[in-house]
């Protein structure tokens, strides 16, 4: 570990054993890829032996982080990216997961459990991936939750400092043009990045309690080695510059989904007397 992150002795056992089963080597750093906060933040709400469904968790890279410190981790996915479909992919991520005691259901041939099973559910780099509104995706993911658990959200940060100086000097914030071109088949990349009052309105729109929101670390890996301490300085005295928003939110007890907004509310809301307005 090179200290970018202060670790206790059971996170650097489970980081070790994860690396040595993980079948896709240059896939991750743990230090550098947000694998150590996403575990550390868990274990600020939830102790080892409580239930975790981790919903778009690909490779399970951070879901066996939390089976190492000894979390019960559900993950799903419909492992449709293009990298999953290739060189036997798929298969080797569901025999990492068994091998990680992990229940890996593969969302094209299986069902999600039972409502009120899980202690949290967490969406880490999903969210922004919709082309529709994640409201329908997480109501019924909270369904699963028991009252009292917690809805665990990372997003790319739409005004990292990256972005904001690509935009000061005319480029843009999006992935490179021709990544999206050239793409095979139905976009998979961001579609809508988040900023730390969509994280707030998210949580407030689901009627959960909100018990954090804050800048955190998720790709150090991709800024080159002679600006990192620069970055982290930076980053250090303007939170809201680093890559990711982390976000917890709670289930209230008693906790009923409002699936749309009557007439008088999205009035209130948007101003705007139809979604037909939207148009002009």
């Amino acid at each position: 570990m090179q200290g970018y992150i202060k670790v206790d002795a059971e996170m650097e056992r489970a980081v070790a054993r994860v690396t040595a089963s993980f079948p896709f080597p240059d896939y991750f750093d743990p230090e550098l890829s947000g694998h150590i906060t996403i575990a550390q933040t868990v274990q600020r709400y939830l102790d080892p032996g409580a239930r975790i469904l981790d919903f778009g968790a690909g490779p399970a890279d951070k879901t066996a982080m939390l089976a190492a410190l000894g979390y019960q981790c559900t993950a799903a996915d419909d492992l449709q990216d293009e990298w999953h479909k290739r060189g036997g992919a798929r298969r080797r991520i569901l025999d990492f997961a068994e091998r990680m005691g992990i229940e890996y259901i593969p969302l094209d041939d299986g069902a999600l459990p039972d409502t009120g099973k899980f202690d949290m559910v967490m969406l880490h780099d999903v969210l922004e991936h919709l082309h529709d509104s994640p409201r329908d995706l997480l109501i019924g993911l909270l369904e699963r939750v028991r009252d009292g658990g917690y809805l665990f959200v990372t997003v790319p940060n739409h005004v990292n400092l990256r972005k904001r100086l690509a935009v000061l000097r005319g480029r843009t914030s999006h992935p490179p043009y021709e990544l999206y071109y050239w793409y095979p088949g139905n976009w998979r990349g961001h579609v809508r990045e988040y900023t730390e009052g969509d994280c707030r309105a998210l949580a407030e729109a689901l009627g959960l309690w909100l018990r954090e929101v804050q800048g955190t670390h998720h790709i150090l890996g991709k800024v080159p080695r002679r600006y990192l301490r620069a970055y982290l300085a930076v980053s250090r005295l303007i939170p809201s510059t680093r890559d990711t928003w982390s976000m917890v939110a709670q289930k209230p007890p008693a906790w009923v989904a409002k699936p749309e907004l009557d007439d008088a509310e999205f009035r209130k809301l948007t101003g705007l007397k139809s979604w037909g307005e939207l148009a002009h």
